[in-house]
């Protein structure tokens, strides 16, 4: 059986100091303090959660540049896994200064930027990060597909509620275990510092008791107004479902559009599972 833990909500004033929502000079030349976390666990004190849980956070980064020896720019796109269990995850605005931190500067080759890059960002997570690099843009071809499932979006349902409200999850009570993967390109949320809206498309894959469809559609639609960060907003719906639906396993991902060359993409599941590099037709 799983056990919760349910502590009071807590303030991150931390966020103050945040680059985001505050004008800034881009660094010319590398500059890793320009980096910024984010204490995972301030926010996970308001969450009646499931322990422990498996996931990750897979960003993407389109504008990633740095100078051969030579002096020749080099280009690639980069892809970022900062583990669930770290215990900061990174501000995205400070992760943009950080990477066009590199623009000017020159180094050997593809392997000495990602092992900066690894170091840094572990560093700043406080676990270890995976940083790949992928430089050969004129030979790449990357997957691009819609999220694997059943889609509710075409459900006539009356929205009222435009904050995150676990009591639409209604299940089923005649005790009938199912398997179903569902799927919503209309989850919005709002950055908590700039109020900017982070759109986006969620996977919920579950083993259960039946979840009503137009419920759950509901429940993504709730977090319109919501003010949270992309982690925060899927470990938000991994706990309320769990919490609601009592599921045997429950996977919850969210694929966000990217913002200034970089989208993410957490994943919060009950079980060890393997993240597919797919992008959605709108990243």
């Amino acid at each position: 059986m799983p056990f919760w833990i349910l502590v009071p909500q807590m303030s991150d004033s931390s966020l103050h100091a945040a680059p985001l929502g505050r004008d800034v000079v881009y660094p010319t030349t590398y500059d890793p303090t320009v980096l910024f976390p984010i204490d995972r666990e301030t926010n996970r004190q308001s969450l009646l959660r499931p322990g422990p849980w498996f996931g990750a956070d897979h960003w993407n980064a389109y504008e990633v540049s740095w100078l051969n020896r030579r002096g020749l720019p080099q280009a690639a796109i980069a892809r970022f896994v900062v583990p669930a269990e770290s215990p900061c995850l990174i501000e995205s605005k400070s992760f943009k200064l950080y990477l066009n931190s590199f623009n000017e500067t020159r180094y050997d080759d593809a392997q000495q930027v990602a092992a900066i890059m690894r170091t840094d960002l572990s560093r700043v997570a406080g676990a270890e990060v995976q940083v790949t690099l992928e430089t050969g843009l004129d030979r790449l071809e990357i997957l691009c597909g819609p999220l694997p499932g059943q889609c509710l979006d075409q459900l006539d349902v009356e929205i009222e509620r435009y904050e995150p409200d676990p009591s639409l999850l209604i299940v089923a009570a005649d005790g009938e275990v199912v398997t179903e993967s569902l799927v919503s390109n209309l989850l919005k949320s709002n950055c908590p510092v700039t109020g900017q809206p982070d759109w986006g498309s969620v996977l919920i894959r579950y083993t259960g008791r039946r979840i009503d469809h137009e419920g759950l559609l509901k429940y993504i639609v709730s977090f319109r107004r919501h003010t949270e960060f992309h982690e925060h907003c899927v470990e938000r719906m991994y706990c309320d479902i769990w919490n609601a639906a009592q599921p045997e396993a429950l996977y919850v991902e969210a694929r966000y559009t990217r913002r200034g060359g970089l989208d993410i993409n957490p994943w919060r599941s009950s079980q060890p599972v393997q993240f597919h590099e797919v992008r959605t037709p709108r990243q």
